[in-house]
């Protein structure tokens, strides 16, 4: 094993793609790095995901503005994770959108989040000194918001708690189109650090009973066409269930965090070990899936000195 994440030697640039999924409708995606996505309305544009730094959201800036020149409106943050909301100040909108949800998580754990994920993706945080601070939302919602861009209407939801407790998805109704942040992946693992295994696959349904006719995921490609959107549901779902049921039957009979980890390994390395950030989740997915079959419901929050820890623990 590895005695250094698997992301921090992840140093290579990635390529990006824009790609239309939609009637004035954009993913953002680089080969396994966080995407954004784009809604352009009558007068202005809403982004989905603000990236690391600024220097990074400049990057999807510089997307848009091959399409449009309407302002940049609306930022709306899928959840609080630091590669996803440190870059917003770039875009210089007027409205920042979080679930309540989403923005308690951020007085609860968003520093140490910061922390914790600055040490493990050197890579993404590049221009750090660029980030003013934490990203606080200027609007939040419990359940529901729609948000009309002139004539366009943008409906914000809570479909159930996956990838963290806050976790909304953005769905335009005239082109049934939804960007999903991290709930669903595309050929990418899921990072379940923060996760909620039990209410995943709930969540994932929901999201399919739209029958929807494409989605930006929330890392890699854009999936296009119902029976794309729904083989990429049904590949997050048995990656989720993957990496928990072999920790569970661990956890039911007294194991080890390192027994749970061979366990998940053994699972999950024949199907996934191909998947964009593959290697860097596991450990985080192994161990809140270990404190979720021991019953502690709610995540407990990853800090520099966890991360070290529980990644010293793993190895032996």
């Amino acid at each position: 094993m590895a005695k250094a994440f698997a992301s921090q030697g992840d140093l290579a640039e990635k390529t990006i793609s824009f790609t239309q999924i939609g009637d004035g409708l954009y993913a953002f995606t680089a080969e396994g790095d966080p995407n954004s996505g784009v809604i352009i309305g009558d007068d202005s544009v809403m982004v989905v995901e603000a990236q690391a730094t600024p220097r990074l959201a400049q990057k999807v800036i510089d997307c848009i503005r091959q399409v449009t020149d309407k302002p940049i409106s609306h930022v709306v943050l899928t959840h609080y994770h630091a590669v996803r909301v440190l870059g917003a100040s770039a875009f210089g909108a007027g409205q920042v959108i979080m679930s309540e949800a989403a923005r308690n998580m951020v007085v609860e754990r968003g520093q140490e989040d910061w922390d914790s994920e600055f040490q493990r993706f050197p890579r993404l945080f590049q221009g750090h000194e660029s980030i003013p601070g934490l990203t606080w939302p200027t609007t939040t919602f419990n359940g529901k918001m729609t948000v009309w861009l002139g004539k366009r209407r943008v409906d914000i939801l809570q479909l159930g708690r996956a990838h963290t407790a806050g976790d909304a998805v953005i769905h335009v109704p005239d082109q049934n189109v939804m960007f999903t942040g991290d709930i669903v992946e595309a050929h990418s693992a899921c990072y379940c650090g923060d996760g909620h295994f039990a209410d995943w696959g709930t969540t994932l349904e929901a999201i399919r009973a739209y029958d929807l006719a494409a989605i930006a995921p929330g890392r890699g490609d854009a999936v296009v066409g119902r029976q794309a959107v729904n083989a990429a549901l049904d590949r997050t779902r048995d990656f989720v269930e993957s990496t928990y049921r072999p920790v569970a039957r661990i956890v039911a009979r007294g194991g080890s965090l390192r027994e749970a980890w061979d366990a998940a390994r053994a699972e999950c390395d024949p199907k996934f070990m191909n998947y964009a950030i593959y290697e860097h989740c596991l450990p985080f997915n192994v161990a809140r899936a270990y404190d979720e079959a021991r019953g502690i419901h709610h995540p407990r929050i990853w800090t520099a000195a966890r991360d070290l820890e529980m990644w010293a623990a793993l190895q032996g």
